[in-house]
Formats: structure tokens, C-alpha cells, sequence
């Protein structure tokens, strides 16, 4: 016989069970389908109908812009197309030579910008506009540039304006234009240079036709090779007279101001220096309170 508390029944050996428990099932949360609204109805249909328009305007837009890029209505075809004002001395085909990479090109690609740079680079274009005029013209608007004086280049004269800026003779406008000859100038010098001494001899001018209404018709050359010192061959004036063994021209030294003060002292004194020096050819008034009177001649 087996021993009960040496050897437990099975009763006594399996663990204690547990009872199963048993949650209270949860309710099912209810889920509601929200309708469709009439507003967002509304909504999403403005957004489809903006979206359509949208794509409608892309597609008309690209349409119109082949059209204005391609169609032979808006093409540069003619040069009768290419409307110049302003021009006088500059040639019609001088200014449509640059206008010929725009051949049966639409004026709408017509780079305006660099035509007018290019136009600007003809000697007697000081400025211009240029602009486009749908649906296939274009117009050039100039300012020529306006000369103050002959230049000697060596043996040939040019024309130079208040600037500097050196100007061959033009071909066309019936010019007849009536300067003092300048010298002392040439292309080689520095652009701002030309343009200061030219501004020099355009002060000149003005000062002694402020003295004498008339005055520079008796200019006859202008030397500027002296930054510091106007030399201007002065001749036909009433004042040197026609005497024996006069010259009917006189060189005079003006520095390079006070040019009006400098001029009246010379035309109430010429007459004077002339008696006193028998002849007058060159004065320096560039000195305060002392006229030189033939400065050449001095050793």
C-alpha cells in the first residue's frame, strides 16, 4: 500500500485552477457617413471649374504666343517695316544694316536693347530709341550729334563735336558747316581728355560772344595742345586794321580761363601794343597785370 502523504493523490498535486473570467463585451462604437454636403459641393465644384479655366488659359496662352512668335503677320518682312525719324546725316541704310539679323524674324524677338547699343555705335549717334510697334514694325527714334569745329588730322579735316567724339564728314544732309579749325587733338588721346579741352573751346566761344555778338566768325584756328593754354589765330577784326606792314591776324595765348576779360583787354589795347611794337604778331595774356606782345620773337 502506498503511503498517501508520501505520494499525494493527483487530487492534491494539480495546481489549483482558475476559474476563466469573463469580460463584458464593449458596445461597437457606431460609425456615421457624413453626407456629401451641399457646400462642399459647391466648393469642389468652383475649385474643378478654376482648374479647367486654368488649363483652358494655358492652352490659349501657348496658342497665342505661336501665334505672335510664327505667324507671318507679325514677321519683320520689309525694310519699309523699319520707320526712321531724326536722321540727317546719319543714312537710312546705315541704320537698317543693323536691323538685318531681324529678317522675317517676329518684332516681338527683335532684341530692342541690343539694336539700340548697335545703332548708338554709329559716330554721328549721340542717343536713340528704338521700339516696337505691333503687329510688324519697328521705329528708330535719332539725336545726331551736332559738330563745334573742324579737326586737322595731319593732312585732312574731320569734324568733332562739344564731346570729343571725332566725326568723318557726312555723305548726305547737303552740309555746309562754317568752324574754326581745332588742333591739338587726335583719335589716340583718351576719350575724357578730347571731351575736357573741347569743352574748353566751347566755354571760348561762348565768353567772347558774350564780349562781341559776332565774335567767333573772327576765330580761325583753335590750338588745344596745351591742356593749360588756348592759342586762337584771330583775324578780320576792325580792330587790327589794314595798315602798312600789319598782319591782318594775330596769335594769341588765352590760357584756360577768364576768357571774356582776357578778349576785351585785347580789343581795347591791340591798337596800342601795335604803335608801340610796329607790329603785332602773337600776344600772351595768360599773366596778371603784364601782356607779353610778341612772344615768339623773344630769345
Amino acid at each position: 500500500m502506498v503511503d498517501e502523504q508520501l505520494y499525494p493523490s493527483d487530487a492534491v498535486l494539480a495546481p489549483e485552477r482558475e476559474e476563466p473570467r469573463y469580460l463584458r463585451r464593449q458596445r461597437p462604437v457606431e460609425i456615421r457617413r457624413r453626407r456629401f454636403s451641399r457646400e462642399a459641393r459647391r466648393v469642389y465644384l468652383r475649385r474643378t471649374l478654376l482648374a479647367l479655366a486654368g488649363v483652358a488659359a494655358t492652352g490659349a496662352g501657348y496658342l497665342g504666343v505661336e501665334f505672335l512668335l510664327h505667324a507671318p503677320q507679325m514677321a519683320l518682312a520689309s525694310p519699309a517695316q523699319v520707320v526712321v525719324t531724326g536722321n540727317r546725316y546719319v543714312s537710312r541704310a546705315t541704320i537698317l544694316e543693323k536691323f538685318y539679323p531681324d529678317r522675317y524674324r517676329s518684332v516681338l524677338q527683335v532684341p530692342l536693347a541690343e539694336r539700340r547699343a548697335a545703332v548708338e555705335a554709329i559716330p554721328w549717334v549721340e542717343r536713340a530709341t528704338v521700339r516696337r510697334v505691333l503687329p510688324n514694325r519697328i521705329e528708330v527714334e535719332l539725336v545726331e550729334r551736332t559738330p563745334v569745329a573742324f579737326l586737322r588730322l595731319g593732312p585732312t579735316l574731320a569734324l568733332v563735336d562739344a564731346h570729343g567724339v571725332i566725326l568723318d564728314p557726312p555723305v548726305e544732309g547737303g552740309a555746309d558747316f562754317r568752324f574754326p579749325v581745332v588742333s591739338g587733338l587726335h583719335a589716340g588721346m583718351v576719350a575724357s581728355e578730347r571731351q575736357r579741352r573741347m569743352q574748353l573751346y566751347v566755354q571760348f566761344l561762348a565768353q567772347i560772344e558774350a564780349v562781341r555778338a559776332g565774335a567767333s566768325q573772327y576765330v580761325s584756328e583753335v590750338d588745344l595742345a596745351e591742356a593749360s593754354n588756348l592759342k586762337a589765330v584771330l583775324v578780320e577784326l576792325p580792330e587790327l586794321g589794314r595798315g602798312a606792314g600789319q598782319s591782318a591776324s594775330v596769335l594769341v595765348h588765352f590760357g584756360d580761363r577768364d576768357f571774356a576779360r582776357r578778349f576785351s583787354l585785347f580789343l581795347e589795347n591791340i591798337g596800342q601794343w601795335r604803335a608801340t611794337a610796329g607790329h603785332v604778331e602773337a600776344v600772351d595774356l595768360r599773366f596778371e597785370r603784364q601782356v607779353v606782345v610778341n612772344p615768339e620773337e623773344r630769345p
